[in-house]
């Protein structure tokens, strides 16, 4: 006779699939006091752009192909080198 365990083993949360490629973090969370809801409104904003759900957000807004992502990259990279050989020309 031959006994099984009913439940498999819990994956730890690190290994876990992650359905859709979401991704997992703490909620946010802003007190409104005294100080009223526009300064709450300011501390989320601040929170969420710390956290970087804005920029999340606005990458998935657009499906980009990954051909044109590598030729985007190599473009803002020979970019941010000519504005350094730019700046270090006027400096000496």
């Amino acid at each position: 006779m031959t006994t099984s365990n009913p439940t498999p083993p819990a994956a730890p949360a690190s290994t876990a699939i992650n359905p859709g490629g979401a991704v997992v973090c703490k909620p946010l969370e802003v007190t409104v006091g005294d100080k009223g809801i526009e300064r709450a409104i300011k501390n989320l904003k601040r929170k969420m752009a710390a956290e970087g759900v804005l920029r999340e957000l606005k990458r998935r807004r657009h499906y980009m192909k990954p051909s044109i992502k590598r030729r985007k990259k190599a473009s803002e990279a020979a970019r941010r080198r000519r504005k350094r050989t730019r700046t270090e020309g006027v400096g000496t």
